[in-house]
């Protein structure tokens, strides 16, 4: 039921979501991080298809907003990158999840 403006209000949430989430690439690599305590950089390239300069860049801008955190460091000598999903990260996705499904339940209403 729309509101005096005119607009849903469950569908009004969509206008406040988190642009930097949403994006499906960035949202990608969230909902895998989500998941696990910590994704090498060759494993969340290969789960989300994703070519390492594409993903270098949005982890970039994920990194910037505290979202996730970025390890380098070696196995012996072979350079690692280890990301891990920050708590900042974690509410932010919490946040996504709970405002994209009010917004489909005031589908089904």
């Amino acid at each position: 039921m729309a509101d005096k403006t005119g607009i849903d209000p469950g569908l009004g949430n969509l206008a406040e979501v988190d642009r930097l989430v949403h994006e499906p690439a960035r949202l990608m690599i969230l909902m895998v991080l989500y998941t696990v305590e910590f994704a090498d950089f060759t494993f969340l390239a290969t789960i989300t298809k994703l070519t390492d300069g594409n993903l270098s860049s949005h982890l970039s801008k994920l990194e910037s907003a505290g979202y996730v955190e970025i390890e380098k460091g070696y196995d012996g000598k072979k350079p690692r990158t280890r990301i891990r999903l920050t708590e900042v990260g974690r509410k932010a996705v919490d946040a996504y999840r709970t405002t994209m499904s009010q917004a489909l339940q005031h589908l089904a209403d």
